[in-house]
């Protein structure tokens, strides 16, 4: 079973900024379900759900793998494989660091840097 673990509030990323890690996952949680539209598109909302299939592996029935659109705690319940925000989900679906996850969705956003 893998958990991914939220980073720091604050990552140092260059001399010259940090990235906000709450202001990051603040932001995506705003618009959590556009982001889920274009990272799980067969998907769908079930009250407080996100209710779609784990692209990641041969999951052929919506249901096992969902995410609370309230706090963006996710789960695949067939693996075990979870995490407690947008960035963790963003990091398990494209492979990515936290790290790297959070500075993609920094960009996206255009928020998290501070000088």
């Amino acid at each position: 079973m893998a958990e991914t673990h939220a980073h720091p509030e604050s990552v140092r990323t260059n001399p010259g900024g940090k990235l906000d890690f709450q202001a990051v996952n603040s932001a995506a949680l705003g618009v959590l379900t556009a982001l889920l539209l274009r990272w799980l598109p067969d998907g769908k909302r079930e009250g407080h759900e996100w209710v779609s299939r784990n692209p990641l592996r041969g999951d052929r029935n919506p249901g096992s793998f969902k995410v609370n659109m309230n706090t963006g705690r996710w789960s695949d319940f067939a693996t075990g494989d979870r995490g407690g925000d947008p960035v963790s989900l963003a990091a398990y679906l494209f492979g990515l660091s936290q790290l790297e996850a959070a500075r993609q969705l920094s960009l996206m956003l255009g928020v998290g840097v501070q000088p």
